[in-house]
């Protein structure tokens, strides 16, 4: 291996990006392309050393052999580690929930489903190893909420002290690191080490959070983790791409045990460019999840998920009415939540950024207090959400859900459970613990999906043998509320995510009836529909042009303007000559800029090139390590020595050399010759695709050969932001909390009305 190549490995090293950088995937592909270049002119070197041994046709098989199988290696190692991962928290977060209400005298290790094994159902009444932790009911809830602050406060503290990014979701930040965007520690060890930790501990806590978003955000981590200890992967930022979006896809498959929901996951949701070798790579890696999670057996029943449940009965056709109800509330809920959370977002922003830990302590204490008092907010969400999905026959009955006498009242129990577990989740999402809002939205749904059963049912009792329950079986259970709950709550996450064919995957694989694929399509696309006709996005897009990160949407816009009203005009330009090295220094110092376009010197501003900031400032330093001086000048124009060298083809010492430096230091070979250019008159639209699918950091404008301008991705969200707000003003400008019961009922009676009056117009326009 020569000097040069030498030099380049030590170039690449230099040209990482910075924090909160965005990567040229063009450039990254150039870096990725000469990589493969030197590692064949390698090999070709290796083979004419084993020429004499005959061997150059086994060893260069030998080598593809290895660095194919790499690649499965590492996606193999990502899935069993997110597996033992997701076993483990499993584990550890039901023990902690469970140890809120009582002990086991058999072992302080066992939560109170192990320790009551040989007892039938969910009640450890009959159980004599449960031992409560007091026989007083204010005993006991005085020490259920002491338990609660204690997890609340250690999860806060240990986020905040040593690991800020382990703090939220998470998704949205991955769905920014996918797309280009460099946050350096995100991925990191003591991100994955204090979110694992802390995680199972705010689950425990109460806190109307969930823990599948940040499992996502934990599986990216051990996809970065891995693939970082190989260097086929830390060198180059699209196979490592690659990894973390197929660690995506197992952290939805080992939240829900769902491998094929979640590599749609990643498609639909995660990925910004998504091709069919990663795809393949995601499937395997959440097939290897989830094959850890089931040798795991975290629950002892054979299911990967506590609220997994089997529907043998089938559906009746005017139950789609009620399915109907189920997807226009979940596009009402989905909307409401993504509006009213980023005016707490804003809130939280602005008087509580100090006060992480005070605030994570008095939402987990506030919901324990209110929520000790109900039954399906005091159990854990998941068990809260086995119990709601059961049939009735079998065991279901549990908390009288089917008892025809207490029906209503556990109906008005339900719909308070729903009304405050919808408060409090829009206050609790985003404190900074590991906070996720898929299974606490499909709680929500659950409880309104069974009510809705409950009295869909009640209605069946009351009217056998009248209307439509004419066409029921008298011999066989003509409404299943379980199914209800099980609807709702596909309709409660697919309105405040936004995703649709993912949510009906997940909850085939969870339930495995093939029947009810029809109705969770029709609440789903009745849920998508509401939430288009109100215009929500997803919380995740919602959270990132809240955080102003720069991330273009999936979906197609029209603005109907051309790229001449978004780019910058007053740029900082080189000329290809004529500039000298403390004029480049001063040029560095002067503005922070990414990187600069070269003109021409004959006054026409021609552009000639462009060279990052990162790329100059390393030739002025190996520049100045060689002694050059400030007064040399520098060359940014491509041309040949009159020995018709190529400068590029030199060795470092004699590209810096005095010698060679002479007439000047030559720059060229570090300058990008053909930077992506557009016509001033380009529609916007197209730019935006180009910065999507190609993904270049800088787009130059010229017209005819002349430089008018530069437009990045931050330009164009500047121009979406300011041309189309996506949330109204502040908390103050709104009022505060004084104004906030006025609002939340002006918002419900508006939309309302405007689904009635397109009801209306449509009813008249197909009724002609």
């Amino acid at each position: 291996m020569n000097t040069n190549d030498l030099n380049e490995d030590e170039y690449d090293q230099i040209r990482r990006y910075e924090d909160f950088d965005t990567i040229d995937w063009m450039q990254d592909s150039v870096l990725e392309r000469d990589r493969r270049l030197r590692k064949a002119r390698t090999s070709h070197l290796h083979q004419g050393l084993h020429q004499k041994t005959s061997l150059p046709w086994l060893w260069s098989q030998v080598r593809k052999a290895f660095d194919i199988a790499q690649t499965w290696i590492v996606v193999s190692l990502v899935g069993v580690c997110i597996g033992l991962n997701a076993g483990i928290a499993s584990i550890v977060s039901v023990w902690l929930a469970d140890i809120k209400m009582g002990y086991c005298s058999d072992g302080w290790w066992l939560n109170q489903q192990f320790c009551c094994w040989e007892i039938e159902g969910d009640e450890a009444d009959g159980c004599d190893s449960w031992h409560p932790w007091s026989d007083v009911t204010l005993a006991r809830w005085l020490i259920f909420v002491i338990f609660a602050g204690v997890f609340s406060f250690i999860a806060a503290h240990l986020v905040r002290s040593l690991a800020k990014y382990a703090a939220g979701s998470g998704i949205s930040e991955i769905k920014c690191i996918l797309a280009g965007f460099i946050m350096k520690g995100y991925l990191g060890f003591a991100t994955f080490f204090i979110k694992s930790i802390t995680l199972p501990l705010v689950i425990a806590s109460g806190l109307s959070v969930g823990k599948e978003g940040p499992s996502v955000h934990v599986a990216c981590c051990i996809g970065s983790l891995v693939a970082g200890l190989f260097d086929k992967f830390s060198q180059s930022q699209s196979k490592m791409r690659e990894v973390v979006t197929a660690a995506s896809a197992a952290g939805v498959a080992v939240a829900f045990g769902s491998p094929i929901g979640g590599v749609l996951f990643s498609i639909e949701e995660m990925s910004h460019v998504f091709n069919i070798r990663t795809m393949w790579r995601s499937f395997f890696c959440a097939l290897m999840a989830t094959f850890t999670l089931a040798a795991i057996n975290p629950f002892r029943t054979g299911k990967l998920v506590l609220f997994q449940v089997t529907y043998n009965r089938d559906w009746h056709f005017f139950e789609i009415i009620f399915f109907i109800i189920l997807g226009i509330f979940g596009g009402l809920y989905g909307a409401f939540v993504v509006n009213f959370n980023l005016q707490v977002a804003a809130f939280r922003r602005k008087h509580l950024g100090n006060h992480p830990v005070a605030e994570a302590v008095l939402l987990a204490i506030v919901t324990a207090m209110i929520g000790y008092f109900n039954h399906f907010l005091r159990l854990d969400m998941t068990s809260s959400m086995a119990i709601l999905f059961r049939e009735c026959e079998g065991g279901g009955n549990v908390h009288n859900l089917c008892q025809s006498e207490a029906q209503w009242r556990i109906a008005n129990s339900l719909l308070l459970a729903t009304i405050i577990r919808t408060c409090l989740v829009i206050i609790s999402y985003g404190c900074k613990v590991p906070a996720g809002i898929f299974v606490p939205s499909m709680a929500i749904g659950a409880t309104f999906g069974r009510m809705i059963g409950i009295m869909v049912k009640a209605m069946y009792t009351a009217f056998r043998k009248s209307g439509v329950f004419v066409v029921c079986a008298p011999d066989v259970p003509c409404i299943t509320p379980g199914t209800y709950a099980f609807l709702g709550a596909a309709a409660a996450l697919s309105g405040v995510m936004r995703i649709t064919v993912t949510v009906v995957v997940i909850m085939f694989e969870l339930t495995g009836a093939l029947t009810y694929i029809l109705p969770t399509m029709i609440v789903l696309l009745v849920t998508k529909a509401v939430g288009d006709f109100l215009g929500t996005n997803g919380i995740a897009d919602a959270m990132i042009k809240f955080n102003g990160s720069p991330f273009l949407e999936k979906e197609d816009h029209s603005y109907n303007v051309s790229v001449s009203e978004v780019m910058r005009r007053n740029l900082r330009t080189l000329n290809e000559a004529g500039m000298r090295i403390k004029d480049l220094e001063n040029i560095l110092t002067a503005a922070d800029v990414k990187g600069y376009p070269v003109l021409s010197t004959d006054g026409t501003q021609t552009l000639r090139g462009y060279i990052g900031r990162t790329e100059l400032r390393y030739v002025l330093e190996r520049a100045r390590k060689y002694g050059i001086t400030s007064t040399t000048p520098c060359i940014l124009a491509r041309e040949s020595d009159p020995d018709g060298t190529n400068p590029s083809g030199l060795g470092e010492e004699a590209l810096f050399s005095a010698e060679s430096s002479r007439d000047g230091l030559r720059i060229w070979s570090w300058v990008n010759q053909t930077p992506m250019t557009v016509s001033p008159e380009m529609p916007l639209e197209i730019v935006m695709q180009l910065f999507k699918r190609m993904g270049p950091r800088v787009i130059l404008v010229e017209d005819h050969g002349k430089l008018v301008g530069l437009v990045t991705v931050k330009d164009v969200l500047r121009f979406i932001a300011t041309r189309q707000p996506h949330h109204g003003p502040s908390w103050d400008e709104r009022g505060g909390l004084d104004n906030l019961l006025e609002e939340i009922w002006h918002w419900v009676t508006t939309k309302a009305d405007h689904l009635m009056s397109w009801s209306w117009s449509s009813i008249r326009r197909y009724t002609r």
